[in-house]
């Protein structure tokens, strides 16, 4: 049996694929910045939880001790030592004054640990000599966690040599210095094992602070990799919606292109909704019209053009007509003009259809005057006897969209019949247009003919009493325009290096812009008032955060839901540091057990096994990766079946609940056997006894109570560490955990508890224990609270991401969609698929069909409309049932002409692919040789 190995979703939360990733794609000193932006606020969320925690243990220590005279030192240097740590500190809790040089990050955070560590090993070392009083500390712990959570160390290895500097000093100030000078020697089989019970505790925080600087750092990668994907894929949005825009825009007005725009996006969601409901075909067909009372119609015809399609190639009339045609679309967009289409030697465009102009006909006179102009030019350059033929009239049309496929717009109306008369029967490198567009001139400034003799025996234009007119070209030329595509060449380049520029100026802008935490203070307390006060309106619901302040919870049911069941494919790292503490908490618990040795062993063998066979179900899959991700293996049956497995637990959110709380029973399983161990009332007789005859007591009658509540920290630690458990959860479990464990120390074991090293002269032990509890406890709360803040808002933008994505798939589906409309279907795909620009594009065809339809005696009103649109749609249908793979393919709909073409032989072209592209015009087009006129 052979299995689908999969780890690719796996390995996209690997460190070091993400590190590599953020390297491919440029965005690594972007990240760097950022994480120091994260730093800043860290280093804040640090400075206020010190203050906190020094103001709580010295209004402690001033109303629980009974001399004060021995405290007041303790209180002095405490005070002091956060002030100088504040100090050293502050300038890193500012984004801008955050340096860059790796010296200058880390000299302020190894100053302030130093000066941490001074002060708490000072105050021992002044009451040991001064005072002959031993007291403990807990500032390894919490400098520890200070030292991985909250200082502004960049990277994981700077951090855990100064973690592990702390703890080794710490171990051998307490374990050795002190046990040996006074009053135990380490050959002692007890105090060893104290010793490697307290390096075993080290250990175990110094590798939770690695764990977390390892998950922090995937997780902060992984939301900059998607927040940098989101952007781009915004971008790109952005661009293929403009590009549809510009496409569309050139070829459809835009208030025809709108709704055709909206109607395809419609029908695509519409189709995804309901794939199994057949779409209506009437309402398939599209029409959009709309009526124009005051515009200029100008129609243009190249003469000659029949004796140029006999005697010059096709790729030199093709690049003659895109050159002509170029230039009249540019200069189009000078007068505002409209162009409509061109068919082979017909070009055709409205003035004041798109936007009412007063000076219409002017816009239209000056425009046909421009392009007589061009077309001297070129027959001077190409040395060639063509000319052009321009009809002008100004008056009323109906324009739209008729069909079911192979949209075109077009205009009708009898006063576009007027200007295409004026064209037929005008004078070659003249305008003929009509007396109501020299009325409708402001400022007439032309040199006005009368019109031609075939134009008063046109029988259109008599019964229309069309009085004629022809306008000369000026003497002196009109300043055309010039084509030169190597400048337009280098002007697109530089365009796109300004829009590659633009990118990137906007990239850094939103990364500048990511959240690095929570709320500040200020929005804690604004939350608070709007919460209990009168000011909990609509407008404040609407404005809140997406995100809850406290437990961090989606405010929308639907994301909270589809958070916590998302996959976990950080599990395996979760189970291997609760295997970790496992071992640790069953050694401590192993060293201190001196009666119930059984129950003993077989409550850690239990939790030991359970937990290895949760690490190699984890693991197995990543080792199999390791081992033959570069070779094609083979999986046997056994492997297929762990594979699963593990990918169940990883998708399941009940089951990794499971796992979850019942590795915290487990831990109180392994607590519950020492506390068991422990005979109170013996405990207390021989204390008792021993400060009555002065001996030492036997210190194995019972737990170590600091040893416990260390253990009762890292389970603390683990409860809120595990990754993609609902956060609310992780801190109910916490918060019950530390509450359990003090109502013990009070109540249960209160007398063992009280007897032990407290951290203070005349400081009650079990305050000292309750503080380290709570310190602890707030101090991973606000470190996990940054956490899932950044997993939530990742996913938030995953989210986004997947829509944006789909917005962009709808986009690139309608401008197929409406290049499939518009273009015959190869056409399009070399639009689509080609990076060439500014290329001329042309196909040559051995031999086709070629079919002209045409309406007689149809007059071309609004009513008449709608007829020749359900005509024209049953032309499609007709047409596409009878296709084949596209071998037919209608081209235009030219009044009540109906255009349609048939490849017989030689279906691929003789030359190869180029486009037409340039600016004011379509992208590409189809071009029609020896259209018949009139």
């Amino acid at each position: 049996m052979k299995c689908q190995f999969d780890y690719s979703k796996e390995v996209r939360w690997e460190r070091n694929f993400l590190k590599k990733k953020c390297k491919e794609i440029g965005v690594e000193k972007e990240f760097t910045e950022y994480q120091m932006r994260l730093s800043a606020n860290y280093v804040g969320v640090f400075l206020l939880l010190h203050l906190a925690f020094t103001v709580l243990h010295c209004v402690l220590l001033l109303t629980t001790c009974m001399d004060r005279d021995k405290i007041y030192i303790d209180v002095g240097f405490y005070t002091v030592s956060a002030a100088v740590v504040t100090l050293i500190l502050w300038p890193n809790a500012n984004p801008s004054c955050v340096p860059k040089l790796r010296c200058k990050l880390y000299l302020p955070s190894v100053l302030a640990v130093v000066f941490m560590v001074f002060s708490d090993l000072s105050l021992n070392l002044y009451h040991y000599y001064m005072d002959d009083w031993i007291i403990g500390s807990f500032f390894d712990t919490y400098i520890l966690f200070t030292i991985y959570m909250f200082l502004p160390i960049p990277y994981i290895l700077p951090p855990l040599a100064l973690g592990i500097s702390v703890s080794v000093l710490y171990t051998s100030y307490f374990v050795i210095y002190l046990a040996s000078k006074h009053r135990y020697e380490m050959a002692n089989v007890t105090h060893f094992n104290y010793m490697s019970v307290e390096l075993s505790h080290q250990f175990c925080l110094n590798l939770y602070g690695t764990f977390f600087r390892i998950m922090r750092e995937i997780i902060v990668r992984s939301s900059f990799l998607d927040r940098q994907q989101y952007v781009m894929q915004d971008i790109w949005l952005r661009s293929a919606r403009a590009q549809e825009k510009l496409f569309l825009h050139s070829i459809l007005p835009p208030q025809i292109a709108q709704p055709i725009q909206e109607d395809i996006r419609n029908r695509i969601k519409f189709s995804e909704k309901h794939r199994n409901t057949p779409l209506n075909t009437r309402r398939d067909r599209i029409m959009a019209i709309q009526i124009h009372p005051d515009v200029s119609i100008l129609y243009a015809d190249i003469v000659n053009y029949t004796y140029l399609t006999t005697t010059l190639t096709v790729k030199k009339l093709v690049a003659l007509l895109h050159e002509l045609y170029a230039r009249f679309d540019m200069a189009a967009s000078r007068y505002t003009v409209q162009r409509i289409k061109f068919l082979g030697d017909c070009y055709y465009c409205v003035a004041g259809l798109t936007r009412p102009d007063p000076d219409h006909a002017r816009c239209c006179l000056d425009f046909g005057l421009c392009m007589i102009d061009n077309i001297r030019e070129v027959r001077a350059k190409e040395k060639l006897e063509i000319d052009i033929r321009v009809g002008v009239h100004s008056g009323a049309l109906c324009a739209g969209v008729l069909g079911a496929a192979k949209l075109q717009y077009d205009i009708w109306g009898s006063d576009v019949v007027i200007a295409n008369r004026l064209e037929g029967t005008g004078v070659p490198g003249h305008i003929h247009t009509s007396e109501r567009t020299l009325q409708m001139v402001i400022e007439p400034t032309y040199t006005v003919q009368p019109g031609t003799e075939k134009a008063r025996n046109d029988p259109f234009l008599q019964k229309h009493n069309v009085v004629t007119y022809l306008i000369p070209p000026n003497v002196k030329p009109r300043a055309v325009i010039d084509l030169d595509f190597v400048s337009v060449r280098i002007i697109d380049s530089e365009t796109e290096l300004e829009q590659q520029s633009s990118v990137g100026l906007e990239l850094r802008e939103e990364f500048q812009k990511m959240p690095v935490g929570p709320v500040s203070l200020r929005e804690n307390f604004k939350e608070i008032f709007n919460l209990w006060g009168k000011n909990r309106h609509k407008e404040y619901i609407r404005t809140r955060p997406v995100i809850g302040i406290y437990l961090l919870h989606f405010r929308d049911p639907r994301l909270e839901y589809g958070y916590m069941h998302q996959p976990d494919y950080m599990l395996k790292y979760s189970i291997l540091l609760a295997w970790v503490f496992g071992l640790t908490l069953s050694y401590i618990q192993y060293a201190h057990d001196t009666g119930m040795v059984k129950l003993g062993i077989i409550v850690d063998g239990v939790v030991i096994l359970s937990l290895s066979i949760l690490l190699f179900l984890t693991w197995y899959k990543k080792l199999c990766f390791l081992r033959y991700s570069t070779q094609d293996h083979k999986y046997s049956r056994i492997s297929c079946c762990l594979f699963r497995v593990a990918e169940s637990i990883q998708r399941s959110l009940i089951k990794r609940i499971g796992i979850y709380m019942y590795t915290i029973i487990a831990y109180f399983g392994i607590i519950s056997v020492m506390l068991m161990d422990c005979d109170r009332e013996e405990y207390e007789v021989v204390h008792i006894e021993s400060k009555l005859y002065h001996y030492e007591p036997d210190m194995n009658m019972c737990f170590h109570p600091w040893m416990l509540t260390n253990m009762m920290c890292l389970i603390i630690g683990m409860s809120l560490i595990f990754t993609r458990i609902p956060f609310m959860m992780k801190v109910v479990v916490s918060a019950l955990e530390a509450l359990t464990y003090m109502i013990i120390l009070f109540f249960q074991y209160g007398y063992i508890v009280h007897h032990s090293l407290t951290t203070n002269p005349y400081f009650e032990a079990e305050y000292a224990h309750c503080l380290l509890v709570i310190i602890t406890l707030l101090s991973l709360y606000f470190k996990e609270r940054q956490t899932e803040f950044n997993n939530k808002i990742n996913y938030k933008w995953r989210e986004e991401l997947l829509k944006k994505q789909h917005d962009a798939l709808i986009a690139d589906q309608s401008i197929t969609i409406l290049l499939h409309n518009i273009l015959p279907a190869h056409v399009a795909n070399v639009y689509l698929t080609s990076l060439a620009r500014h290329e001329l594009y042309y196909e040559d065809y051995a031999m086709v069909a070629v079919m002209f339809a045409s309406l007689h005696n149809f007059e071309l009103d609004l009513p008449n409309l709608r007829v020749l649109n359900e005509i024209i749609s049953e032309f499609d249908r007709i047409g596409r049932l009878s296709s084949g793979e596209d071998q037919n393919c209608g081209l235009y709909i030219y009044g009540s002409l109906w255009l349609r073409s048939a490849v017989l032989l030689s279906h691929k072209p003789r030359e190869d692919y180029t486009r037409i592209c340039y600016p004011g015009g379509p992208a590409c087009t189809s071009l029609n040789f020896g259209l018949p006129q009139g």
